[in-house]
């Protein structure tokens, strides 16, 4: 496996070294690599064993894609050795997703076949029919229903799954991947886990996607140069990663103190006199500024690794009401994405938007951003609406509308990122001046590139050859600029590191305005969403108490409290047979239609609570404030029931 960092002592660290030996795929030792004078990473080492799934972290631009690029096979090492396995078939997986010009999802995977039946990886297929076959099943394992759709017309999370299935066609002893899990769905995420997981090959993938990283890895390495030998090597997933991490760098940094200390009493010895310095040991002098050497090292690695100053301002709006859509709906032909969706983005809302890749969540932000509008609502829409028309507050909007605060001020993080001219600089992109102001205060633009972990002499670098997390961070540091009362983010955690993820998320819980966030990132919403709407494409749209309720419902995960349920119902030494009666299947029937009138009541009276009419008069705002109270309630058991329900099945 890759070398270790040792303990202070120099004995090497307790569970990084595997307990029995295995099979080495690859090993690669003092690999170095140098883009002009900027030194990425010196004296690495690393090797991929049979089976393992070998996840590769590190701070945004420690040159992790450079590296698994030379470890594929794709760039040269300046310096280094390698050695495999002979005949070893490696297949690698881009973060960029290619394709050619008029490809179909099926020539795609034909094509990359025939490459490497050329190439002598694939002698057992060497016939077309056969390729064409292998190209199918390939298909099929991984979902793809019409294989002859444009790669051109494919959704981003489409394009990786199609990429990935192109890599898996090969049949790789090893699989490298970057960035794997941007732009797939959760759903696409649980799907690469799987195949990780059950795959008869070994994998190494650049990834800062928590919940990947503790479900799938067996092996963790960090590219940084806060390590002797640059890298980290722990096996185990991300909470043994961190622990050991944490242990290791304690160890480091007292290490620190014990040999400044010792090279205090070094410089004092060394200023005594001349007559007295003749009389030294030549070899106890030169220990000594060998022991300087070693502390300016240690304490260049001990020294706290930044991460960018992320946070987000907000404009000082008092209105409880930024934005409101009701009845929204959108369709393409015959394709439906959702119909009757109704929306609420009050301060202090944080909505976590989640569905499968062409659900509709870009399209319901481009709704909410105003550059789409909804389509006209239907026939039986507007009959439901005159039904209840005497109940629906003044001032309520129409059906297939938005209503916004006057002057909102809506911020979008785009997955896209097409607001950065790649052929820009750094300079001139952060700011087009030599100064920005921020919060009222005038910053040089050097001071406001540092706050982002750019350094002076990188903002003449054009946006272009910045990797993909310098490239989100400065996205972020110009939407700082913008005071929103809306902050809207697509994907904000694709290419950033652990460390900016952290300060990303504590700048996102204090952001006292609208928060509407589209990410692959479970931990993320975990820990930020207080509300979670989930598209089906389908036409459904459905709302959630947050993340874990989505996640219990989805999957059939027993609540806590249906869990204790069940286990009282069990008899002692019986096994628990699961069957639900027909009791229970009828009442499972009725129940959604329940929780969505519950929701669109609860909807009502939110909106019914900052009604003018209503907000004015304290009795009638103690009243629908007690009402509101009990449909909470009400919406909450019936969430509860319906997760009783599941867990029976």
């Amino acid at each position: 496996m890759g070398r270790e960092p040792h303990t202070p002592q120099g004995r090497r660290r307790e569970g990084c070294v595997h307990s029995r030996p295995m099979a080495s795929l690859l090993t690669a030792r003092d690999i170095s690599k140098h883009f002009g004078a900027r030194v990425l990473f010196r004296g690495v080492a690393i090797s991929v064993e049979d089976n393992e799934r070998l996840a590769l972290i590190g701070p945004n631009g420690a040159g992790k894609s450079t590296l698994l690029k030379i470890l594929a096979g794709m760039e040269h090492a300046d310096e280094g050795q390698f050695s495999s396995r002979r005949g070893l078939r490696v297949a690698y997986v881009a973060q960029a997703d290619s394709f050619p010009d008029g490809a179909t999802v099926r020539s795609a995977v034909l094509d990359s076949l025939e490459a490497a039946s050329r190439a002598g990886k694939l002698p057992h297929l060497h016939e077309e029919y056969e390729r064409e076959i292998a190209a199918d099943m390939v298909l099929d394992r991984v979902g793809f229903v019409n294989s002859d759709a444009l790669c051109g017309s494919l959704s981003g999370g489409q394009r990786k799954r199609l990429s990935i299935a192109r890599a898996l066609a090969e049949e790789p002893d090893v699989l490298f991947l970057d960035e794997p899990t941007n732009h797939l769905d959760v759903e696409g995420i649980e799907w690469l886990e799987e195949t990780l997981s059950s795959g008869t090959f070994a994998s190494i993938a650049i990834t800062h996607d928590r919940g990947f990283l503790e479900s799938t890895a067996t092996r963790i390495i960090e590219l940084s140069r806060a390590y002797p030998d640059g890298t980290f090597s722990v096996k185990g997933n991300l909470a043994e990663f961190l622990r050991r991490k944490a242990d290791f760098l304690d160890g480091q940094a007292k290490q620190e103190q014990a040999l400044s200390a010792q090279v205090k009493e070094d410089l004092r010895w060394l200023r005594r006199g001349a007559k007295a310095r003749r009389t030294k040991s030549k070899s106890r002098i030169d220990a000594s500024y060998d022991r300087m050497d070693e502390l300016a090292e240690l304490k260049a690695r001990n020294a706290p690794q930044k991460a960018a100053q992320i946070d987000f301002s907000a404009t000082d709006r008092q209105t409880q009401k930024l934005v409101v859509g009701r009845g929204l709906s959108k369709s393409y032909g015959d394709r439906v994405l959702f119909r009757n969706l109704d929306v609420l983005l009050s301060p202090g809302t944080r909505l976590g938007l989640m569905g499968p890749n062409g659900a509709g969540k870009s399209t319901l932000i481009k709704m909410l951003m105003g550059e789409l509008e909804s389509d006209p609502p239907t026939v039986e829409m507007v009959a439901e609406e005159a039904s209840i028309a005497e109940l629906l507050p003044h001032g309520t909007p129409p059906l297939g509308t938005i209503k916004r605060a006057d002057r909102l001020r809506t911020v979008l993080f785009s997955q896209h990122r097409q607001e950065l001219d790649p052929d820009e600089t750094l300079g001139n992109t952060l700011s087009p001046t030599d100064s920005v102001i921020y919060r009222g205060s005038t910053l040089h633009v050097v001071t406001w590139a540092e706050m982002f972990l750019f350094s002076k002499d990188q903002l003449r670098t054009p946006i272009k050859t910045l990797s993909g997390g310098e490239q989100a961070r400065v996205h972020i540091a110009r939407l700082m600029l913008e005071p929103a009362d809306v902050l809207i983010l697509d994907e904000p955690t694709n290419d950033l590191d652990l460390a900016s993820l952290d300060v990303l998320e504590e700048s996102l819980e204090e952001f006292p305005g609208a928060l509407v966030l589209v990410t692959h990132d479970r931990a993320m919403l975990d820990r930020l969403a207080n509300r979670v709407l989930a598209l089906d494409g389908k036409g459904g749209g459905r709302y959630f108490a947050d993340y874990q309720q989505w996640h219990r419902i989805v999957h059939h995960v027993p609540a806590p409290a249906a869990k204790k349920a069940a286990a009282a119902a069990t008899p002692t030494g019986t096994p628990g047979k699961k069957k639900i009666s027909f009791k229970d299947q009828q009442e499972m029937g009725a129940i959604e239609g329940k929780i969505a009138m519950a929701e669109a009541e609860a909807t009502r009276l939110e909106t019914s609570l900052h009604d003018p009419a209503v907000s004015g008069d304290h009795k009638k705002l103690a009243k629908v404030g007690q009402e509101l109270a009990d449909a909470q309630a009400r919406l909450q058991a019936l969430y509860a029931r319906w997760e009783e329900l599941e867990a029976k099945k």
